[in-house]
């Protein structure tokens, strides 16, 4: 029994050494899937553990990328959608069954650590036109009864991401909310004070640059502008801390000056802009990990940085939709495939950023435009391609940008045949394409090879805890091999 004994505290105690320690730091990410080469969950969770990332926001409540995030010891926010808002509104049934189906069963020793329920995403969007604006304080009331009767909500807390279009002002001082969002602003904040939760909010210095020629591009980052803006006493040298503020003014309005405030989303695209480019992006985000782990706070809490930062993204997502901009398919730190775009220091003990490793892709080999071939009537394959495939790098400010006609027709038609897994009728085009297995990349322009599917399910089997379990493994066999020889003595 004593022998017994030793082994379980050994197994234990290596149990232990493998879990990765909850990490406190204020910065996390945003992590999509909107994408149609979807890196395997558990590849996705050994990045953010590889770059020290601690803390996770999802927009939804995947199955697969919860399953992989088990015994992680990353933070964890799960989101409910939009359109699950009014089910859960108006029953309390439906959002019990949420709760347990997306919450309770995953959290306990050795699973997810979910911190944050996210209701809604950005509910109070003036384009969403009030479409779930009644939804959003009857959901959660309905949940935060769920979380109670799983005696889980004083661990798991709601939140509601808002876009910076729900409040404004000339200057940060005279911040307000909309004015037809006067009284649910102060139902939420009452709601999270009274939870010790955050108003989240996501703000894009990126959006004013791109939506505004007059505003000042030097204002959009933290090297300092000589287009300061003057609010009385206070002077704002980047718009984050005037944007911050202008929040902390209009909460102060409605009683809530003192409620913490986390960044639910911010960043800045790598292309699909003229102020989107990998030199932009890097500036960018380096400068705000800088402000914030300065502790410099701003004009209206000196001091006092947010409660948490959830860069915007993790990955690109050449799914999302371009309504915006061709800029929406490229915010990803890394590539879709976990590659660091640039040289970035999160400030959470890596000097630079660390790629994926074991990445699943498909075989080497390409689609490109047949030389031997008259192009002439390859317009509608091509908007076929590009309506199916990501081909907003193609245009200008995109990496692509300038490969010529061949190049373009090239890149759309690769674009086509790696999104449908490499499947060689996709590559036919009617004769006008042929599959090669030289890679066809130019410069800065890379001709993508998608990932492998059928292996991201074999990995996602395994996660994070087959290193775990083969290392209790070898630990038993070494106990029991131990254990014989003493036996023999």
């Amino acid at each position: 029994m004593a022998a017994c004994s030793v082994l379980l505290a050994l197994l234990a105690a290596l149990c232990a050494a493998q879990g990765w320690r909850r990490a406190d730091a204020a910065l996390g990410v945003n992590w999509g899937t909107v994408s149609s080469h979807r890196a395997p969950p558990p590849v996705v969770v050994d990045l953010m553990r590889a770059n020290r990332i601690g803390k996770v926001k999802l927009f939804d409540a995947d199955p697969a990328v919860l399953r992989a995030l088990a015994g992680s010891g990353i933070q964890v926010m799960v989101g409910l959608t939009n359109g699950e808002l009014s089910g859960v509104a108006g029953s309390q049934a439906a959002a019990d069954a949420w709760v347990a189906q997306n919450v309770s069963r995953y959290v306990g020793r050795g699973g997810v650590d979910i911190r944050y329920i996210a209701v809604g995403n950005e509910p109070f969007l003036t384009s969403y036109q009030d479409q779930f604006q009644s939804y959003v304080i009857p959901a959660m009331t309905n949940l935060q009864q769920s979380l109670v009767k799983a005696n889980l909500a004083s661990y798991v807390k709601l939140v509601v991401p808002c876009n910076a279009d729900a409040y404004q002002g000339s200057v940060p001082s005279q911040g307000v909310f909309r004015t037809e969002l006067t009284q649910i602003m102060t139902q939420l904040a009452a709601f999270l004070s009274s939870s010790g939760a955050p108003f989240v909010v996501n703000i894009y210095p990126f959006l004013s640059l791109y939506q505004n020629s007059d505003f000042p591009q030097d204002y959009a980052f933290f090297e300092g502008s000589t287009h300061p803006l003057v609010d009385g006493p206070n002077v704002y040298y980047n718009a984050f801390d005037g944007n911050f503020d202008t929040l902390v003014s209009a909460l102060s309005k409605i009683g809530y000056g003192q409620l913490p405030i986390a960044i639910g989303e911010i960043g800045w695209p790598t292309e699909g802009a003229p102020s989107a480019n990998l030199t932009a992006a890097r500036t960018f985000n380096q400068g705000l990990i800088n402000h914030i782990t300065s502790n410099k706070g701003t004009p209206l809490r000196p001091g006092v940085p947010p409660y948490d930062v959830y860069l915007f993204g993790l990955l690109d997502e050449e799914q999302k939709s371009i309504l915006p901009g061709n800029f929406e398919r490229h915010w990803g730190i890394f590539s879709f495939d976990g590659q660091a775009k640039y040289p970035l220091n999160l400030g959470l003990g890596n000097p630079v950023l660390k790629n994926a490793k074991e990445m699943p892709y498909l075989p080497s080999r390409w689609c490109v435009a047949n030389p031997a071939r008259n192009l002439d009537s390859v317009s509608d394959h091509m908007k076929l391609a590009c309506s199916m495939a990501d081909c907003t790098t193609l245009y200008y400010g995109g990496s692509c940008y300038g490969i010529g006609e061949k190049g373009n027709i090239s890149y759309a038609f690769n674009s086509y045949y790696q999104a449908q897994k490499q499947d060689a009728k996709s590559c036919d085009f009617n004769g006008l394409g042929m599959i090669t297995y030289l890679d066809p990349s130019m410069g800065e322009c890379r001709f993508l090879v998608g990932i492998d599917d059928s292996k991201s399910s074999a990995v996602a089997s395994c996660g994070g805890c087959c290193g775990v379990f083969r290392g209790m493994w070898v630990l038993a066999l070494w106990a029991f091999i131990y254990l014989r020889m003493m036996g023999s003595a």
